[in-house]
């Protein structure tokens, strides 16, 4: 069959524009795909660090454009994320598990869709008692006050679960107070400890260590005399470093939980992978260290530590490739 040449030069064109897509960046001949990002609060370092990976992926993919999304935190993304509101989001390591499992508080819904990418700090629980007060130890605390955070926060419900743990919840005396009013009257002998769960370090207990001689108990080692440890496994070890507080000059062994970095599972593997590639990178990581004090650590090394929630298939192409082991977990 005869070609007329003006048919053999659109053939030829495309074949050429065909090829040439081949050698541009991820996504670079495809359509503007806007994506969404669910960080937290304005402020917060779920914000930070959402809207800092979501600059980053939409420099990095030029045919993808992401989103910050303020949040509530971390069980609204979660949500999200399920539903398709959100491709992207921050979530606690607790909340990605119970809720894949059915057992969040009070909602027995099934959030399968929501896949982890990366595990980007951790978020260790302090346990904060007056060096004074004879308190040495995580059971010196029955018939105790103490400071757990405002109902319903993450903070709170870590606390109950922790304590459930050691059958010390229903003998202690939970104080429902956030945590600025929580060492304030622990510096004033209202209380006798607070639970504190945030990066170090928090400055509430920086400003109250500056005037009050402080202890932290060591949670980690007491965890492993309950249940702790096979109820939640998404809690892991931690060390708070020595000297990260004033007057407190040794490390303290205990227990956190951790901000993933999660997808949907309709997210492309492609944008995924290019995503890491790209936040992984030197210049991405000098950017994510540099956001929040949280982030300070954030590197390969730590990525998939603690995770027990199934990774994005994404991620999982990029992790292997990179060398990083990848913890057993099942795919879905």
């Amino acid at each position: 069959m005869t070609i007329r040449p003006s048919r053999l030069y659109r053939l030829t064109l495309a074949a050429l524009l065909g090829a040439a897509a081949l050698l541009l960046p991820y996504g670079a001949a495809a359509r503007l795909e806007r994506l969404g990002f669910a960080g937290g609060p304005d402020g917060s370092a779920f914000q930070l660090v959402s809207n800092g990976i979501a600059v980053l992926i939409s420099r990095a993919i030029v045919s993808v454009e992401v989103h910050d999304q303020a949040s509530a935190g971390s069980l609204e993304n979660l949500r999200r994320i399920e539903s398709g509101a959100a491709d992207f989001g921050v979530v606690y390591a607790s909340d990605a598990f119970l809720g894949r499992h059915a057992k969040l508080m009070r909602d027995t819904t099934r959030y399968g869709k929501v896949m982890t990418v990366a595990r980007l700090y951790g978020i260790p629980a302090h346990l904060v008692v007056r060096a004074d007060s004879g308190i040495d130890d995580v059971a010196r605390l029955a018939g105790k006050k103490i400071a757990v955070g405002l109902p319903g926060s993450g903070a709170a419900v870590a606390a109950q679960r922790y304590f459930e743990g050691l059958a010390l919840w229903h003998k202690m005396q939970p104080q429902f107070v956030d945590t600025t009013r929580g060492m304030a009257a622990l510096a004033a002998g209202r209380i006798d400890a607070a639970w504190v769960l945030a990066p170090a370090p928090h400055a509430a207990i920086v400003n109250t260590a500056s005037s009050t001689r402080l202890r932290l108990l060591p949670l980690y080692q007491a965890s492993l005399r309950g249940t702790l440890p096979t109820t939640h496994p998404y809690y892991s070890a931690a060390t708070i470093p020595a000297g990260t507080y004033p007057g407190i000059e040794h490390a303290v062994q205990t227990v956190e939980d951790a901000a993933l970095w999660a997808a949907g599972s309709h997210v492309d593997e492609g944008i995924v992978r290019a995503a890491l590639e790209r936040v992984y990178s030197g210049e991405g990581l000098d950017t994510m260290r540099t956001l929040a004090y949280a982030t300070a650590t954030m590197s390969p090394d730590n990525a998939l530590q603690g995770v027990v929630t199934p990774l994005h298939a994404g991620a999982r192409g990029y992790w292997t490739a990179r060398g990083v082991s990848l913890p057993p977990l099942p795919l879905n």
